[in-house]
This record gives C-alpha cells, structure tokens and sequence, in this order.
C-alpha cells in the first residue's frame, strides 16, 4: 500500500479501530505485552495505532510509540491521558521506513499487525532490527495466508480490496522470516479462529 492510502484508510478507521479490528488483534497485543514485562527494559511499539497494548505493559517498562497516522496518535495520546499512564516515554508520528531512532536504542520491538499494511515491509523489517539491541526481542503479529484454516477463498476475495481494508489479505508470512539479524524463537496462533499469528524473535549480531 502506499501511504497515502494508508493514511486516508486510517483516518476512516481510527474512530471505531478498538471496536473493530482492535478486539479481533487484541490476544496478540496481550501476548507481546506479557513478554515485554517478564523481561522489563525499554519497548518500541512501530505501528502503535490507538494504543490498545498501553495498559497491558507493566510500570517497569518503558514505553514509545511511532504511526504513522496522526489520527491514531491522537487516540492512543487520548487513551494514556485517560489512564495516567506514567511509564510511556513518548508518542511521535513517523514513517516506519526511517525510524528516527539510533541502533540499537530498545530492548524490545513490537510490530502489532502492521507488516501487511506498511509499504515496503523489506526495509521496515530492516528499520525494526537496527533499532533493537542484540540480545532483544522482536514480536510481530499479522494475518498470514494460509495460517488460517478455513479462510484461504476470504483472503483471495479480500485481496483486491487492500486500499480500502487497510491491510493485504494476502500477506506472506515467508515475507518476515529469513532476516539475518533475526531468529525465529516462538510462532503461535492466536484466538479468535486463529487468524492472527504471533512471531517472536530474538535480535543477533550479524
């Protein structure tokens, strides 16, 4: 997708995200969240949208997040201002191509159902072990073809709908293994249906 058809895509979504697509990718959330906290340290959230995963972190750790969307910002910002949410370092609104971070900068990188919706998933996935530390986690989670029993004729009908969804249906999963600076340590399926994959990786020299 291009960004342009990103940002007007969640500019429609940011109203009605958490009621929508955010329970249905919420376990993910949850999930990357639990792993953050048992290892504490500092997180990036690329892709942070409402900020759904925002109460599930623990006080300990530390917390940015960067979209790419102003609007989602604004409801993540709404949503930490409501919960007195002392642990997030910041919210900035940025393209996750060119992460204005040094290398190395967090112990942990999140990637909550982003990959199938940034253009250029190649160099945001390069952007996103540059900027975690060796040694550190990265978690992401996406609907993959084929990962889903069941919805692989959904996927094919979604396909040509991209712009107005917001993601790619048809979204590879091939598409996020393989990275040099990457080691696949976790791949789970996540409720509800098991349309959601949850991908943990441990960031290594290289």
């Amino acid at each position: 997708m291009q960004v342009d058809a990103i940002e007007k895509s969640y500019r429609r979504w940011a109203p009605v995200y958490d009621l929508t697509f955010g329970r249905i990718t919420q376990g993910s959330r949850i999930l990357s969240a639990e792993h953050v906290n048992s290892q504490g340290g500092s997180v990036l959230e690329v892709g942070i949208g409402t900020g759904l995963a925002l109460d599930h972190y623990g006080p300990h750790v530390r917390v940015t997040g960067i979209d790419l969307s102003a609007e989602m910002l604004r409801e993540a910002e709404a949503r930490a201002r409501r919960r007195g949410l002392r642990n997030l370092v910041g919210l900035s609104q940025m393209d996750a191509r060119a992460i204005r971070f040094p290398a190395a900068a967090f112990d942990h990188v999140a990637a909550m159902h982003i990959m199938s919706v940034v253009p250029e998933p190649d160099r945001v996935l390069d952007e996103i072990a540059r900027v975690c530390r060796p040694g550190g986690s990265v978690l992401i989670a996406n609907h993959f073809a084929g990962r889903a029993e069941g919805w692989s004729k959904m996927e094919r009908l979604a396909a040509p709908l991209a712009n107005l969804l917001g993601w790619h249906s048809d979204f590879a999963i091939e598409r996020v293994l393989g990275h040099p600076k990457l080691r696949l340590e976790e791949t789970r399926q996540i409720k509800p249906f098991g349309l959601m994959t949850f991908l943990r990786f441990r960031r290594v020299e290289g």
